[in-house]
């Protein structure tokens, strides 16, 4: 194992070794500066969305030698409630400046994401308020110093005196002692709706749900836990010769693949300048936001959807990896630089996982008729980080296989959103122990891949399978074809999977062919699980619409770079994918961004509780007409002896 950082100069006139490097700590330490030297800094001062503001692509392409360094962040006054969305150019540290300072309207444009001090102001709120102390009384909880108040961002539900206001929601939870799971014991039937503004209790509603469910999920506990198993024997994977692949700074390269890396506290992980070959596939690629949408209608509950990446801010909720526990193997760690509240740099060690690992059969034949057989293993590439995000766990794994393939997984564990249960056949919540339920809810996530298939000229098409009817041209009726539609513009991009069809979409290149004078191209296999299925009129799917829809495809922006918008927490709703895809760009042959949406839905179940097991969601980028054949001809058959395949 090795811990991997790469030194980023700091010292008046220095400059990154390249324009997409993640921030430096001196450079988010440049951005305060100059947002002091503004007079927009000081103690109320809270800082949020801190960036690289990244160059145009066709800058970066050009290989420009005078490109800015700029940093982007929005700004909260917690005094007056100013929200202002700031650049800075930091290109010389030494002497910073604002290049643009734009106040937002937060009745229009949203407010500040969720900040860690809401956490400690929303349970000192709700303790001073004698109306949230007498609802926990009538539950007969009286010690509030064991009492978990929770809050949680509000959304938009048509409440005028949340309007213009930093609002949250709080439900509470006890905890019984120190290391006691609090999400087994939910106070349900009580939600405060707080102005954080004004440090205050807007309402105050108790369903009357009276009943704390008191068994422990404390899954640590051995009376909860059990005896520990005995009978697992060590797997031990090691690489005598050390690993395959190679680190130059941020540039990862490893068996014809090139991916440049970078970190920031809003996505976590992304991936630039991603080639094989030198040949370029993908320009960048992230998890742009992601919703979890609960399906809970009652008053305790129907208001609850996060939007995780722009409400709470992925990168800065990422983990610190392990090896032995996130990682086994021969690891490479990367540390991350990230901005906290008060615009301080903050290093998240060991942040990124990079390891090889074997996959399995690459190809393999037995012929008959020249006596061969021949076996060949797989092996992939994983970049890797894991953030949690109050009670849920997420895994974001990025693989590259020796075959051109590129997959993302996302692992959702952790621990299950409580409440109490109602009793009876709920048709909304699992009961997953006495009196305790799960709402049932979904995690949708929207990947931006900026795709440069062989550069940046690209088309993307839809792929269906169709049935070929009994004719002269088919009297046996076994014929079956596909029917392939170009997607023009902007306007006809929202589509949605459809696995009764195979439904997938090619995106090829339009400057180049292969061998056979087709366009190269990589297909994007979706998983076709169901999107957001909340109702149409909801506020969730006026905030969420990215997540109504499979694919969307947009014509490459600079700024176009959040599937819900720029400032998600408390926005109206319309933003993000909805309002670029309005002006019905042509994306044939364009510069182009595609933006899949993908996840899960969760009825949760028995086995789920007191912790989950991993659960996954994904997609696949599969090389086609991209290679003139197998591009792992080359692949040698694994050397070794007695039981290790050898020729």
């Amino acid at each position: 194992m090795t811990t991997s950082t790469e030194r980023h100069p700091a010292g008046p006139g220095d400059r990154l070794a390249h324009p997409l490097a993640p921030l430096a700590a001196g450079e988010i330490e440049a951005l305060r500066v100059a947002v002091e030297k503004a007079g927009l800094g000081g103690a109320a001062t809270r800082f949020s969305y801190v960036m690289l503001r990244e160059p145009a692509k066709s800058d970066v392409l050009a290989q420009r030698a005078d490109l800015p360094r700029e940093v982007s962040a929005l700004l909260t006054d917690l005094g007056t409630g100013a929200v202002t969305s700031v650049i800075a150019d930091v290109t010389d540290v030494a002497s910073p400046s604002l290049t643009s300072a734009d106040v937002l309207d937060p009745a229009v444009d949203g407010v500040a994401p969720s900040l860690d001090e809401d956490f400690v102001l929303a349970d000192e709120i709700c303790k001073a308020d004698p109306g949230y102390v007498a609802a926990l009384a009538r539950r007969g909880i009286t010690d509030l110093s064991r009492v978990r108040v929770v809050a949680l961002s509000a959304g938009v539900f048509g409440y005028a005196d949340e309007v213009g206001i930093r609002a949250c929601r709080a439900l509470a939870f006890w905890q019984e002692y120190p290391s006691d799971s609090v999400w087994a014991h939910p106070i349900d039937g009580i939600v405060a709706h707080i102005d954080l503004t004004n440090r205050k209790i807007l309402r105050l509603i108790d369903t009357g749900h009276l009943e704390v469910p008191a068994e422990s999920g404390d899954y640590l506990d051995p009376a909860v836990r059990g005896p520990e198993r005995t009978t697992l024997r060590p797997i031990e994977i090691t690489q005598p010769d050390g690993v395959s692949f190679a680190l130059d700074g941020d540039v990862l390269s490893w068996e014809g693949w090139s991916v440049r890396l970078g970190f920031n506290g809003r996505e976590g992980l992304t991936l630039h300048q991603l080639s094989f070959g030198g040949r370029p596939i993908l320009y960048r690629a992230s998890v742009s936001e992601m919703v979890v949408n609960y399906g809970d209608p009652s008053p305790t509950h129907a208001w609850q959807n996060y939007f995780d990446v722009g409400e709470y801010q992925f990168g800065r909720l990422a983990n610190s990896l392990e090896l032995g526990c996130d990682c086994l193997g021969e690891i490479v760690y990367r540390s991350a630089t990230v901005a906290d509240d008060l615009g301080q740099p903050r290093e998240i060690a060991n942040a990124i996982c990079i390891h090889e690992e074997d996959f399995g059969v690459l190809w393999k034949h037995t012929d008959m008729f020249a006596g061969t057989k021949e076996t060949r293993r797989q092996r992939r590439l994983v970049i890797s980080f894991f953030v949690t995000v109050g009670n849920y766990d997420y895994g974001f794994y990025w693989y590259l296989y020796l075959d051109g393939k590129i997959e993302l997984e996302a692992k959702a564990t952790g621990i299950v959103f409580t409440s109490g249960h109602p009793g009876g056949d709920y048709p909304y919540a699992t009961e997953i122990a006495p009196g305790l339920g799960a709402p049932v809810h979904q995690h949708l996530f929207c990947a931006r891949l900026d795709t440069m298939i062989d550069g940046p000229a690209n088309a993307v098409d839809e792929i269906d399978i169709a049935r070929v009817p009994v004719s002269d041209a088919n009297p046996w009726g076994n014929a079956l074809t596909r029917t392939i539609t170009r997607l023009g513009t902007e306007s006809e991009s929202a589509r949605e999977a459809d696995n009764r069809i195979g439904r997938v979409w090619r995106i090829s290149s339009s400057s180049t062919t292969n061998r056979m004078g087709h366009a190269p191209a990589y297909v994007l296999h979706p998983e076709g699980k169901p999107l957001l299925m909340a109702d149409p009129s909801s506020s969730a799917v006026s905030r969420a619409a990215f997540a109504t829809k499979s694919l969307w495809v947009t014509r490459y922006a600079p700024d176009e770079m959040w599937a819900a918008g720029p400032v998600v927490n408390q926005h109206p709703g319309g933003a993000g994918l909805p309002s670029y895809v309005r002006a019905g760009r042509n994306i044939d042959g364009e510069d182009i961004v595609v933006w899949h949406t993908f996840g899960l839905t969760h009825f949760p179940r028995l086995e789920d509780w007191p912790v989950m097991p991993v659960d996954y969601a994904g997609f696949t980028l599969a090389p086609d007409g991209f290679f003139d054949r197998n591009p792992t001809l080359d692949v040698p058959a694994t050397p070794g002896s007695g039981d290790h395949c050898c020729r």
